[in-house]
């Protein structure tokens, strides 16, 4: 078998190890790792301040955006589960159970309402249920044997990734504190 020729590292680390032909010419390469992935860090600290402090807490009876959508869209979904449910319509191939309408009616009717007042366990709880759906929809397209099936997918994961993305944010401002003034240490 033939060797691949690789340099050798000192050390039982990671990280280059000493030079062999004494020469200086990986002078930066042996600079610390750990004081360069503290300044990675301490850059990464700054940014995430900088876009805390310009958020901004949600004002009395205020709500985003992006929050009256996904409202709308889970009281949408449940009243539709259940109109569909009385007019008869079954899932083809298979025995739909009243009982899993009636719970997911149920479970959209209460996010509905808790995102309608700005609830962050119900933002929360519609954001998982988003991404579940961006997944299971990704993964369906993958298997997908027709064009209606590959619309069906496509349509779900552009509706549910921009309002996913934009929920984020949301989320944040729905959780800030009001700003309060610091008081003097000591």
């Amino acid at each position: 078998m033939g060797q691949r020729s690789r340099k050798r590292r000192g050390g039982s680390g990671p990280g280059p190890g000493p030079q062999i032909d004494g020469s200086d010419s990986g002078a930066r390469a042996r600079e610390p790792d750990a004081s360069r992935q503290r300044d990675r860090y301490a850059r990464g600290r700054r940014r995430d301040d900088a876009v805390r402090a310009a958020l901004q807490p949600l004002a009395a009876g205020e709500r985003p955006r992006a929050v009256t959508v996904a409202a709308i869209l889970a009281a949408v979904l449940g009243a539709s589960n259940i109109a569909l449910l009385a007019a008869g319509w079954e899932i083809e191939g298979g025995g739909q159970s009243i009982a899993g309408v009636l719970i997911f009616a149920a479970l959209m009717g209460a996010a509905a309402i808790g995102m309608w007042r700005c609830r962050y366990w119900a933002v929360l709880g519609f954001e998982a249920l988003l991404g579940i759906a961006i997944v299971y929809a990704s993964m369906a397209l993958l298997v997908a044997s027709n064009l209606a099936a590959v619309l069906r997918c496509l349509a779900i994961i552009a509706i549910a990734g921009p309002l996913f993305w934009f929920l984020i944010r949301a989320m944040a401002r729905i959780q800030l504190p009001a700003r309060r003034p610091r008081e003097p240490v000591g």
